[in-house]
């Protein structure tokens, strides 16, 4: 089961840098969230996430919504937990043809557990660490009469850490009912429901260009104050029908309906010759509900000797947002920002969030066609070539605007279609079965209202998508059947894109950027015991097209490790028993596009 091409393709025949990660490795590996899996990924990285959220760089490109769930949009900010995962794959490059908008450096798709229909089984596992974190979970699957399987996976986990005042705790349900109509279709259904409640935690502020040293301990905020909530429920339901052994059919239906608010009070300075630390905050929350379905049709056949696998696809969503920010106020200052003496631990001055300095209302439409053929010419060349077409509707209600009136040039409603055609070719030559070197061209795009629907304003209302364009070559060799070696070199470009404004964080900026890089991975078994997942990148990630009084004055982009290395050892000493050992590395990173802080 494996998403990147919607079609039952060998990975070796994938025109693509792509990891994937399963449910084994990650009960191996003990991961609990999407960041733990990307410290063992190259060219791509986790950030903080300001505490509450996956937020991932991928080829230079950072987001907080190109992630996933069976193929499906899973893009509120939140953190995603691992516990009822059959595998998750790590996609490496635009290609807007299978997913969509968005994903200019990759993607992170989840493919769930579904019911078995012919087995019985249950399994429970518990972890401890040393901070006192906790967690549980189990997994339980039923089998009836060979047609009909249910399936539930739980868990349950206490946050903790080394930080001062960190906690928190989450939990989440997910039963399945798989139901087998006949030989030739079956129907899944799955409903989740995720609850996390944990402390915001900013980390230290920033001294001289490096984060503070000597309080690694400390918590910059107030655990009170600091806060996040999810309540997250998603409902889905798919068929696979196959007409023949050459035509088969799928769609899936999913709503989900999401409840997000964090809180929090964050260090923006630090002053070592006055004892000072300057503290700025916000209440932000959003309620989005989804509604998304997708039909694909897969027709193999043969046309004078020519083999063709050809994906016909449609998909249409109906996105609703509501969200609003409210500023912090600080009593003794009269502002949203305060400077006060340091101590340790933080005494916070009295604060508030009254008044709203965001309230808007979205309604997204989108609608996509996109069509595919992977040609074989003979035993040794395969090309992949296609097309998406999307159509992308925003409707975004500003209340504050318009309750300001009319007369600034603003009503506050506000709105933009963009129509865009999303190719991608792919280039494959098989010297041997277990040989491929590829050539591709993928590109992807994606609106002015950005990845959460918040930034569409009237400059940037009346501007054209952001484009990325994504070159790659590469070569995949098996080994055997059970170990293979990726590598490849790309460039991605970006024109016309954001990002945070260093000097006010409130506002964004217009930027191009170019990364380079180069890749390799080895998984697999190396012996009958032993097992290795090991990676290796180097992202050269810069803008493009910056000039300072005339002069070119390109910065690097923030959080994106020149180098990253990540290798981990798994071996079994007998059936009972298996012993792991891993390490990562990774080169310094800045903090922003102002290049002034190195991590």
């Amino acid at each position: 089961k494996f998403s990147a091409m919607k079609t039952r393709t060998p990975l070796i025949d994938v025109p693509q840098s792509l990891s994937v990660v399963s449910s084994e490795q990650i009960e191996n590996q003990a991961f609990l969230e999407i960041g733990d899996i990307l410290r063992y990924t190259p060219g791509a990285s986790i950030g903080q996430g300001e505490g509450h959220r996956d937020q991932i760089t991928i080829r230079g490109q950072n987001t907080t919504a190109d992630f996933f769930i069976d193929g499906l949009r899973d893009h509120v900010q939140y953190f995603r937990p691992l516990y009822n995962l059959e595998q998750v794959e790590i996609l490496r490059g635009s290609n807007a043809l299978i997913f969509g908008r968005g994903g200019g450096g990759g993607v992170i798709n989840r493919v769930t557990k579904s019911a078995i229909i012919d087995e019985n089984f249950s399994t429970a596992m518990a972890g401890v660490d040393s901070f006192g974190a906790y967690n549980v979970s189990s997994d339980v699957n039923l089998g009836v009469e060979d047609r009909f399987g249910f399936r539930l996976n739980a868990f349950y986990e206490s946050l903790n850490n080394h930080r001062d005042e960190f906690n928190g705790e989450r939990f989440a349900i997910n039963p399945t009912f798989t139901a087998q109509f006949s030989p030739d279709t079956k129907v899944n259904l799955s409903y989740e429901y995720v609850d996390d409640d944990r402390v915001v935690d900013r980390g230290v502020p920033s001294l001289n260009g490096a984060p503070l040293r000597g309080f690694d301990n400390t918590f910059f905020g107030d655990p009170d104050l600091n806060l996040t909530t999810l309540r997250a429920h998603i409902a889905r339901g798919q068929i696979d029908h196959s007409f023949s052994d050459s035509l088969s059919f799928n769609a899936t239906i999913q709503y989900a309906d999401y409840d997000n608010l964090y809180q929090n009070l964050y260090p923006i300075g630090f002053d070592q010759d006055a004892g000072n630390v300057s503290l700025d905050g916000y209440r932000d929350a959003t309620a989005r509900q989804n509604f998304i379905s997708q039909a694909n049709l897969v027709y193999e056949l043969d046309t004078a000797g020519i083999g063709h696998t050809v994906l016909i696809g449609a998909e249409y969503g109906d996105q609703q947002t509501g969200n609003n920010r409210s500023d912090s106020f600080f009593t003794d200052s009269s502002d949203d920002q305060i400077s006060f003496l340091f101590s340790d631990p933080i005494v916070i001055p009295e604060v508030s969030f009254p008044v709203f300095s965001r309230d808007r209302a979205s309604d997204v439409n989108f609608l996509s066609f996109y069509a595919q053929d992977q040609i074989d010419i003979g035993e040794f060349v395969k090309i992949v070539a296609g097309f998406r077409y999307d159509r992308f509707d925003i409707n975004v209600a500003d209340r504050i605007e318009a309750n300001n009136g009319a007369a600034d040039g603003n009503d506050g409603l506000l709105g933009r279609i963009d129509e865009e055609i999303s190719p991608r070719v792919g280039l494959i030559v098989k010297p041997k079965e277990n040989i491929s070197l590829y050539a591709s061209y993928s590109q992807s795009f994606l609106p002015r209202s950005g990845d959460q629907f918040l930034t569409l304003s009237l400059t940037n209302e009346a501007l054209e998508p952001e484009k990325f364009e994504n070159y790659e070559i590469g070569a995949k060799l098996d080994f055997n059947e059970d170990l293979s070696l990726t590598t490849s070199i790309f460039q991605l470009d970006r024109n016309s894109g954001t990002t945070i404004d260093p000097n006010n964080p409130e506002n964004l900026i217009l930027i191009g950027s170019l990364t380079k890089g180069f890749e390799i991975t080895l998984n697999g078994q190396i012996t009958a015991n032993w097992s290795v997942n090991a990676g290796y990148s180097y992202l050269d990630a810069g803008e493009r097209g910056r000039f300072v009084d005339g002069v070119s004055a390109n910065r690097n982009l923030q959080q994106v490790p020149k180098h990253m290395f990540s290798l981990w050892n798994n071996y079994e000493v007998n059936k009972d028993l298996g012993i792991g050992l891993g390490v990562t590395h990774q080169a310094g990173q800045f903090a922003s596009i102002s290049n002034d802080v190195n991590l």
